[in-house]
């Protein structure tokens, strides 16, 4: 895997902040999964982008159904807003992101890719609107695909699935995983909250297998601080 210095540095800041996530930072501190118009969400990069400033996130990453489009948006948005406006305010860091559907054991689950490089031609197949099919949305193919473009693989709410989580997250590791999405709100709760239970749950398998933690709000709507 080649991966230039750049993404490399950005990959050691990300892995450093899964390391010391907790349930509180999320949705104030740091957001990992957010949805805008390019994909299944209601909000236009640039509005989330904005929510974000004014929120005083230190991180963030859109995570569109197998595009980064509004990722690309939000990148520019946020690149001229450090540009005319950015001196003296701290803005927050964005990480290139995507959710592709993926097969793992007898279900469909949802795979975050993390800090990838998006010109990397491994993860290209990944980016083109659609889910994937036959072997390339085998879960051991899309997390692989992942990494090879420098970024992390972390498994979408694990807790959603029709099968448990224990059983995905054992066959998520014997596949490659990096990490789980540890911190999740399964009931929509507002104001925002990581499910105590569910949380519980995946955080065995967290310490079992020594994974990386991710959080996120899942948003669809016209706020970054719930899921719909």
């Amino acid at each position: 895997m080649v991966v230039n210095p750049g993404l490399q540095g950005a990959m050691t800041s990300l892995k450093s902040i899964f390391q010391s996530l907790k349930a509180e930072s999320c949705p104030f501190d740091y957001n990992f999964h957010l949805h805008t118009v390019y994909s299944d969400g209601q909000l236009h990069p640039e509005a989330l982008v904005q929510q974000a400033i004014s929120y005083g996130l230190k991180g963030l990453a859109i995570t569109d159904h197998h595009t980064i489009a509004g990722y690309q948006a939000a990148r520019r948005w946020l690149d001229h807003w450090n540009l005319q406006m950015g001196q003296g305010r701290q803005a927050p860091y964005l990480w290139a992101g995507v959710e592709i559907t993926s097969a793992l054991l007898d279900v469909n689950v949802h795979i975050l890719g993390y800090g990838f490089d998006p010109n990397h031609i491994g993860i290209k197949p990944y980016l083109g609107g659609q889910s994937p099919v036959g072997q390339a949305a085998q879960a051991a193919q899309v997390i692989q695909s992942i990494q090879n473009a420098g970024g992390l693989a972390v498994l979408a709410h694990p807790a959603r699935y029709k099968r448990s989580p224990a059983d995905l997250i054992q066959a998520a590791v014997q596949s490659g995983i990096d990490g789980v999405e540890s911190f999740y709100s399964y009931t929509n709760l507002e104001p925002w909250k990581s499910s105590p239970e569910q949380t519980r749950q995946v955080q065995k398998w967290v310490e079992t297998y020594g994974l990386l933690q991710t959080c996120g709000t899942d948003s669809h709507g016209m706020s970054i601080l719930r899921r719909i």
